[in-house]
């Protein structure tokens, strides 16, 4: 296949009018191939396929249903937006909900990527080595002190699948999970009410990512910069935000690019269920939400329970709501990603070998047409 005169999205963070070749499901190196099935690309942006490593579901489905039918069916949906790869994450649930929804995940994996669906590339584990005091949506009853062992039973349940695991760095063995693990997985400070001296010790120790930044955390003060100047503070750190214009006010956005630099940043939707959905009742590890227009919110104290909005669509906001340049924003969606998690050998920007997943934008970012592995 060949995409002529598209605005291409290159591994410089820069678009420039080229051609794209794509065979064996994978961008080509040179214009060899059979080129009779060709797309003209003429005005459009050619961006790599969006890349979430952070979210729950949509559709009415959750990651942690457990079932492969409910990851069939949110990979359909992420991939008819434009995500071609997923890292879906779990909730602070007991430890044999945990391994079902690890089980199911191994055996969507095994059964192997189906046509028009989002690739699963891993798993993000949010809950449950987090503080009761910062938990937002999660469930307290089911919070636990870092435990290695309680980890390595899931990751064995999925295959190997968990990319990344989240904890609070303030609580019960935190620091030896971080000394045992940090070769071994992407460890991301969450749900945590841990000051800046701690949160450094813990990114000084080998953790190297924060969760949806701003959330569920200390906030960033002059006096006490808590998790947030830590992470900027640690250049090896990388830090997710939901730009879904509820969740960050777009001036603190403008702003976090300017402390940390678009190579750190990484778009992420942290959607539940009702993304893709009407208004109305839904649930989130096990809890009742009300939906209500871009927000999602816990019946029982009104905490934002993730967002209700597709990643395809974090991204328009950061670039048409908050100003974020749009080669920042495709960055941040697609090979910031596929770095912070590993897989960026094959995933996460245009370039020779790599998995043909590319998605076709008008100059107003609407959707032209959609390629998942060539």
């Amino acid at each position: 296949m060949r995409i002529k005169n598209a605005l291409v999205f290159g591994e410089d963070k820069r678009f420039a009018q080229n051609d794209i070749w794509i065979e064996n499901g994978r961008f080509a190196v040179s214009p060899d191939v059979d080129d009779s099935d060709t797309i003209d690309g003429e005005g459009l942006y050619a961006i790599p396929g969006l890349i979430d490593i952070h979210f729950h579901g949509c559709v009415g489905q959750d990651f942690c249903d457990g079932t492969v039918e409910a990851i069939e069916k949110i990979t359909a949906y992420e991939a008819s937006v434009g995500v071609t790869s997923v890292c879906p994450a779990t909730m602070t649930l007991p430890e044999d909900t945990l391994a079902q929804v690890m089980a199911s995940a191994a055996q969507y994996k095994k059964d192997g990527i189906k046509p028009g669906h989002a690739g699963l590339v891993g798993i993000n584990m949010e809950g449950p080595f987090i503080s009761a005091e910062k938990k937002g949506a999660q469930a307290e009853q089911y919070i636990r002190p870092c435990d290695v062992d309680f980890f390595q039973r899931l990751q064995d349940m999925s295959g190997g699948l968990i990319k990344l695991v989240d904890i609070a760095p303030e609580k019960e063995g935190a620091v030896e999970f971080i000394e045992a693990m940090k070769d071994k997985i992407v460890i991301s400070l969450a749900h945590t009410a841990a000051d800046y001296d701690t949160a450094k010790a813990a990114y000084d120790k080998g953790a190297r990512h924060v969760t949806h930044l701003y959330n569920a955390m200390l906030p960033f003060t002059h006096r006490a910069p808590g998790v947030i100047g830590a992470a900027c503070d640690s250049p090896h750190v990388m830090a997710e935000l939901i730009c879904d214009g509820v969740h960050i006010h777009p001036a603190v956005v403008r702003a976090t690019f300017q402390m940390f630099g678009d190579d750190r940043m990484i778009l992420i939707s942290d959607s539940m269920r009702a993304a893709g959905m009407p208004d109305g009742q839904y649930t989130l590890g096990g809890q009742a939400v009300t939906v209500k227009g871009k927000y999602a919110t816990l019946v029982s104290d009104g905490a934002l329970a993730g967002s209700v909005t597709n990643l395809m669509d974090c991204m328009r906001t950061a670039v048409k709501e908050m100003d974020i340049p749009l080669e920042s924003a495709v960055a941040c969606a697609t090979i910031n990603p596929a770095k912070a998690i590993g897989i960026d050998k094959d995933y996460g920007s245009i370039a020779p070998g790599k998995v043909a997943n590319l998605i076709l934008l008008d100059k107003n970012l609407n959707i032209i047409d959609i390629i998942i592995n060539g």
